[in-house]
């Protein structure tokens, strides 16, 4: 198929790779012109100057960028995807962004004749490598259909959520889950450590009991070592958790641990951690 991919940094990049390497002729469009042509001559892949550029007489066209002012950039900006994207073309959104700009791209594709997913994905930067995404999809069933396996080359699970905003609500879901695991996991190694316990053996014995977790598994360890430099950042949690916020005050929805467990963020940005992985909430609890 001839497909473009809008935005290819940590996530994006290997995530058009895993398209690229699969037969798929990609077009990529970033920023950074520099990465463009790099990320163009690893895959044998071609660069674009613009989104509208990229998007050309493609069957499906990609995205992942930074929040909802990006994704509108590439979609209805002067230079956007919807400029030059032919009849009945896909747009498959995987940034983290709101269910309002999902729903509000989803109206402007189908005026135009086109089909828009909100796709968030979930599984980080070492998912996108290995192609190994969980991806959370809302939209309509039929482009849904033709997308589905296009985007299972880096993912390992694709779901249709429901309509419009369903992706992204879903996603919304998975960080509240993932930053009260987190808070959990730091608190109770924190206490390890105040007792006199042997942390990481601690790890070893309830990680094979119900408290075990994926957090647990491959960022446990790391915690007690006082390792953050990989993985998802406090910056975009923030951001994640800002989103899920401003949606339950939406609809209804109570946040109190997460409303807390963002303070406690905010307090990292504060330090200078805002690029630290996630995991580095234990440092509010233990002294590095």
């Amino acid at each position: 198929m001839k497909l473009a991919f809008i935005g290819i940094g940590v996530m994006g990049g290997p995530m058009a790779g895993h398209l690229a390497k699969a037969g798929h002729s990609v077009t990529v469009y970033n920023r950074s012109r520099a990465k463009v042509q790099g990320w163009a001559a690893q895959y044998q892949g071609t660069a674009a100057d613009t989104p509208a550029e990229a998007a050309k007489g493609a069957d499906i066209v990609f995205s992942c960028v930074g929040n909802d002012s990006d994704v509108r950039e590439v979609t209805i900006g002067q230079q956007g995807a919807f400029q030059a994207m032919k009849r009945d073309a896909i747009f498959v959104d995987h940034t983290t962004a709101s269910a309002a700009v999902a729903q509000e791209l989803h109206a402007a594709a189908r005026a135009q004749g086109l089909h828009f997913l909100d796709a968030p994905v979930s599984g980080g930067q070492s998912g996108a490598e290995q192609g190994i995404l969980t991806v959370m999809v809302g939209g309509d069933e039929e482009p849904y259909a033709r997308a589905e396996p296009v985007i299972r080359h880096f993912a390992r699970a694709v779901t249709l959520m429901g309509p419009a905003g369903s992706g992204q609500k879903t996603k919304m879901v998975n960080q509240i889950c993932v930053a009260g695991v987190i808070q959990g996991l730091a608190e109770g190694l924190a206490f390890a450590l105040h007792a006199g316990l042997d942390a990481r053996r601690a790890v070893d014995v309830i990680s094979k009991g119900a408290a075990t977790s994926w957090q647990m598994e491959n960022r446990g360890k790391t915690m007690i070592d006082g390792k953050f430099d990989f993985g998802f950042a406090v910056n975009l949690m923030r951001k994640d958790l800002r989103i899920a916020m401003e949606e339950a005050r939406a609809n209804g929805a109570q946040l109190p641990a997460i409303a807390l467990i963002d303070q406690f963020y905010a307090r990292l940005q504060e330090q200078g951690g805002g690029g630290m992985d996630t995991s580095s909430l234990i440092r509010l609890l233990v002294k590095p």
